[in-house]
């Protein structure tokens, strides 16, 4: 295999981890309080099962990754700053979601963290198809979790 060739397989691990990073900084604040706070909560019919939730952001954080790839190995001119920046900004947010939401039980500051963030995954998904129209469309299916995150979100906060 070329230079090129390992390369691009680096940077694809690298891209694949950064996701699960973020992830696990939330999982501190999330595991801790499934069994205690999050399990006394009033939920709406609609809310999945707990089993649901890790096939569920484990795909998303593959697809983001993937995403963040496409971007990195693309051979356009454009400055990627922006694209990076933004990415970067949806996963402090994806984070700080279950920070807030997990951690400080506060699901009403909690949707104000997945409002900003469903637009920053829209701003990044924009900033993205300069660079590959497939790392945008590999972002659709974490901007409409986030807006079902949303729906059930709002859901326990009012039953709460």
């Amino acid at each position: 295999m070329s230079y090129n060739g390992h390369m691009k397989i680096f940077k694809l691990i690298i891209s694949l981890i950064i996701p699960f990073v973020a992830g696990s900084i939330g999982n501190l604040a999330t595991i801790p309080n499934l069994s205690g706070w999050y399990a006394a909560l009033e939920k709406p019919s609609f809310n999945p099962p707990n089993w649901v939730f890790g096939p569920v952001w484990t795909t998303l954080y593959v697809l983001m990754g993937i995403a963040l790839w496409l971007v990195w190995i693309s051979a356009k001119k454009h400055s990627k700053r922006r694209a990076y920046w933004l990415f970067g900004a949806q996963l402090v947010l994806n984070a700080l979601w279950s920070i807030v939401f997990f951690g400080l039980h506060a699901p009403w500051l909690a949707l104000g963290v997945l409002v900003a963030l469903f637009v920053v995954i829209v701003a990044t998904a924009k900033e993205f198809r300069i660079f590959s129209p497939w790392a945008a469309i590999l972002l659709i299916p974490y901007a409409a979790w986030v807006m079902f995150a949303g729906f059930l979100n709002t859901a326990i906060a009012v039953l709460n």
